[in-house]
């Protein structure tokens, strides 16, 4: 019975088609889906009768596929898209930090000792390139040895005027025409050219180590060229004084500040925080919050905001490092770091300059919907200000951090890295020429600084609006400078001018803060709800369905093909196992094909349903029933049966 049970099965399997995900071939398969499957365009393009009927069901079923994956693809770059909101809240505001710095970082008085040669250089320029002279000179010259050196230095680095553009220049120490070598940087300016205009002022920086490496820098104006060469050197002397004698020789708070008032009190110098900027000298920010107090203001307007009085001290200022006259300011939040000589607002004197301020915070998304950085954290550049992240932050470190690599020293400009010193002639004798090839890698963006560097996701906005009134009135000038002189008669050793004084006034304009955000235009519910109806609207399709196509079209599909070449390879081998054995292949051995194959055979016997489809083959042989004649029956028995008549007639 056991064996009997294996042939009808195995004829069932030869006889019964299969279907599903076993059917041996592509085409079987695909019929078998697209007759089962929910997808009405499918089905209908294998029960369409009719050739033109089932190209256009093929034509509409493909149309809405492409029409699908081209809605999820637009859907799928949607998806990182960010809407932005704006958010007005009425509330008390913290009022910023305000940072206040004089124009002239040093006073010229304290300065002179150190300046001495290079102001005498100067002069010996203006005279020899422009006939400017204003005497002997009366600057006291006690520092022998440091004149000596610099005095060798500006000797290398001479100022040199260059004879209608071409390459013979004349020397302002000897006074001499010599021709020059080297790569020409000229740096225009809009500024009107003093002298005569084929005359072009210029310097030439020269590498230490190769003196055929060298730089000429040249100036249309000679107003420039004569600021850039002096900041130059004065930056190197700057280097090599201690920071304490910097601030020595820098304005202290009762130097700059005459009159303070906040939020209608009265305020003084211990509101405000002392910081000394390399370019700058002393400055001081007011509500710094470095006690842990951030004050606020209750009240828009400018009678509750900061009103400063400032004293300039004019004639104290250093006629060829600066050449305008006043303050400057910058508004910041508290843990930022002020970069005045970037975005700092020039107040003037003898004026009243009010400064309303609106309030805007604002978030952008980070990764993947913007390019921005919360932190920092994840910026390869270490920040150098103790500060909260910016992108000018990052900037400015990774440029230092490129001048102390390549150069051996810090730029005096910014704040020292760990481990390394200002540059100065003395020790860095090179320093000044490869700090003007970096600097200009880095404003063609070929040191990587721009491609690192990231803007900040979060940050504080202060919008100002300045308006300027003539200050004192011509009426209240006399007694106001009477009153101002008493008050600072102690400090002040003279008449107080109008032109040394400058009114300055901070508020909010209103309490409104506006908060900026960006959220997400689509969130991942959004994002599959579009993608049902896109497949529902076009395919009348489900999640469900989308399972099934996978499984058909990818892992069904895939199933079939490694199961036909596993045929093919077993069909090979055995052909090559009976080569080598010598033995025909016999022509009664049946070819197992797809279900005959012994590695897929399925014991799940055929259902009633499919078993009904069977092709109808020749009955089985069965067993003949005994032939007893007893077991015969005639019907209605009318006539004798023919073993009684035998036994009659014996």
């Amino acid at each position: 019975p056991a064996a009997g049970k294996a042939r009808i099965a195995a004829r069932l399997k030869r006889s019964l088609p299969v279907r599903g995900p076993q059917a041996p071939t592509l085409s079987e398969l695909m019929r078998w889906y697209c007759l089962n499957t929910n997808t009405h365009g499918c089905r209908r393009i294998v029960v369409s009768r009719g050739r033109l009927r089932r190209l256009l069901w093929i034509l509409l079923t493909l149309s809405a596929v492409g029409l699908i994956l081209w809605q999820c693809a637009e859907l799928l770059l949607n998806y990182y898209s960010a809407s932005v909101s704006v958010t007005v809240r009425f509330q008390n505001l913290p009022f910023p930090a305000v940072t206040i710095c004089n124009i002239n970082p040093y006073k010229y008085s304290s300065m002179k000792d150190y300046l001495s040669e290079l102001d005498k250089e100067t002069k010996k320029a203006l005279e020899t390139f422009y006939g400017f002279s204003e005497g002997k000179s009366k600057v006291r010259r006690s520092a022998d040895e440091w004149n000596s050196t610099e005095s060798d230095f500006f000797q290398q680095i001479p100022l040199l005027k260059f004879e209608d553009f071409s390459r013979t220049v004349t020397d302002l120490r000897s006074g001499q025409k010599r021709k020059i070598e080297g790569s020409v940087f000229h740096k225009d300016s809009s500024i009107v050219n003093s002298g005569d205009s084929n005359d072009i002022i210029g310097f030439q920086l020269c590498d230490a180590n190769n003196s055929s490496e060298c730089a000429l820098y040249t100036f249309s104006s000679g107003v420039n060229a004569i600021q850039e060469w002096y900041k130059l050197h004065y930056m190197n002397i700057m280097a090599q004084i201690p920071l304490e004698t910097k601030e020595r020789l820098s304005y202290s708070a009762d130097d700059l500040l005459l009159t303070c008032f906040f939020d209608g009190l009265s305020c003084d110098k211990r509101h405000f925080t002392r910081f000394h900027h390399p370019l700058h000298g002393n400055c001081y920010t007011f509500n710094s919050g470095k006690n842990g107090t951030i004050l606020s203001t209750s009240t828009g307007g400018s009678e509750y905001g900061l009103q400063v009085v400032l004293y300039i001290d004019e004639a104290d200022y250093n006629p060829f490092l600066v050449t305008s006259t006043g303050a400057k300011i910058m508004v910041h939040d508290q843990d930022e770091y002020p970069f005045i000589e970037d975005i700092g607002t020039e107040i003037e004197t003898a004026a009243a300059t009010s400064i309303g301020m609106h309030f805007t915070r604002s978030h952008k998304l980070s990764k993947p919907y913007s390019d921005c950085t919360e932190t920092g954290a994840d910026i390869p550049v270490e920040n150098l200000y103790n500060k909260s992240y910016s992108l000018q932050i990052c900037l400015h470190s990774c440029f230092q951090k490129a001048m102390v690599d390549s150069c051996g020293c810090a730029q005096y400009a910014q704040p020292l890295p760990a481990g390394a010193e200002y540059c100065n002639y003395k020790k860095n004798p090179n320093w000044m020429y490869c700090y003007y090839k970096l600097h200009e890698k880095f404003v063609k963006e070929q040191l990587g600084c721009q491609q690192i560097c990231k803007d900040a996701c979060s940050f504080k906005e202060w919008a100002l609006t300045t308006s300027i009134a003539q200050w004192p009135s011509a009426v209240s000038e006399d007694w106001m400078l009477r009153v101002l002189s008493w008050d600072k008669g102690q400090k002040i050793n003279k008449k107080l001018n109008k032109t040394d004084l400058a009114n300055l006034m901070v508020f909010y304009k209103d309490l409104n803060e506006r908060f900026i955000s960006e959220n997400p235009t689509n969130t991942l519910v959004i994002l599959l709800s579009n993608f049902g109806g896109q497949l529902g609207l076009w395919m009348s399709c489900s999640v469900v369905c989308v399972i099934e196509i996978v499984e058909v079209f990818f892992i069904d599909s895939l199933s079939i093909v490694m199961r036909r070449q596993w045929q093919r390879t077993k069909k090979w081998w055995n052909n090559r196992k009976k080569d080598q054995s010598g033995k025909l292949p016999q022509a009664g051995d049946p070819e197992r094909q797809g279900h005959d194959n012994p590695v897929c055979v399925d014991e799940d016997l055929p259902t009633f349903n499919t078993a009904l489809r069977l092709p109808q083959a020749s009955p089985l042989p069965r067993t003949p029933p005994p032939n007893y004649s007893t077991l015969r029956l005639e019907s209605a028995f009318t006539e004798q049966l023919p073993d009684t008549l035998e036994l009659g007639q014996r």
